[in-house]
């Protein structure tokens, strides 16, 4: 579990970001946290794993303080993907980017190829093992950086805006990854202005404006509450746009993603 316990935080040039935030974050849970630019979003997340501290309050990790442990037993716990992948690759080529940090945290020479194999596979990158990550498309890169990430198999996964460089298909294989993470009760947190994706994901959100909480629901709940949205600079989806442009549309549901809409379109051709 993540606990944040009247987080307060002040950048050393006196800029005050959070002031008695409170939060909690329960395993197994997948999440978005979102609202407009310079809300404090990867401010927040950046505090999980203890590349930031309080300014006063709590951090906690499974009952473990931050303020209490180095950043690497932190990393071990909770992995963190940068929206600048460039931040966290160094090797030179894609396939020691993945074994440094499976080397550090102690796994064998046969364990850490494993790994390697398996999240070069998942993520689409086998082709490019022997080669620079910075010869990479910022695509490719935002996926590398995910892979030596999930290599050492964090129970924490902390993805900051993982969409921005994405085509539709690789959402859609980050979409069905995700799932298949909470499948094995990893916690996954996402920052993201991606509305189109987290209304196709499902995750529980957590909306920020100006360093505060002001919502948290159901993903349907907040991407078709206007006011909120607004508020915190984010638009509706596409799809559920359309479908409030459709006045004779009579239906208690709220839709988001275009599964669901093709559903209920279905069923109202069939009347």
């Amino acid at each position: 579990m993540i606990e944040v316990q009247s987080l307060d935080f002040t950048y050393p040039n006196g800029k005050k970001v959070f002031q008695g935030v409170d939060l909690q974050i329960e395993e197994g849970e997948y999440i978005a946290i979102m609202g407009e630019n310079g809300a404090g979003k990867t401010t927040l997340v950046k505090h999980f794993n203890g590349l930031l501290r309080p300014t006063s309050g709590d951090v906690i990790i499974d009952g473990i303080n931050t303020k209490e442990s180095s950043v690497a037993s932190l990393s071990k716990k909770v992995g963190l993907v940068f929206q600048n992948p460039e931040h966290q690759l160094f090797c030179e080529t894609v396939k020691e980017e993945i074994l440094f940090s499976l080397r550090n945290f102690g796994f064998s020479d046969r364990v850490a190829n494993k790994q390697k194999d398996k999240v070069l596979e998942i993520l689409s990158l086998t082709r490019y093992e022997d080669v620079s990550p910075f010869t990479l498309s910022g695509g490719e890169k935002k996926r590398l950086a995910l892979a030596s990430i999930l290599a050492w198999d964090p129970k924490y996964v902390v993805l900051d805006e993982p969409t921005i460089g994405q085509d539709n298909d690789q959402k859609i294989k980050l979409g069905n990854f995700i799932k298949q993470l909470v499948a094995q009760d990893k916690t996954v947190i996402i920052v993201t202005h991606d509305v189109e994706f987290v209304a196709d994901t499902k995750p529980k959100i957590i909306l920020f404006s100006k360093g505060e909480i002001v919502a948290q629901d159901k993903c349907v709940n907040i991407l078709t509450d206007k006011k909120l949205l607004h508020k915190t600079s984010l638009l509706m989806p596409q799809i559920g746009e359309l479908m409030l442009s459709f006045p004779n549309l009579k239906t208690k549901e709220k839709i988001i993603d275009v599964f669901t809409a093709r559903s209920f379109l279905r069923k109202e051709l069939k009347k």
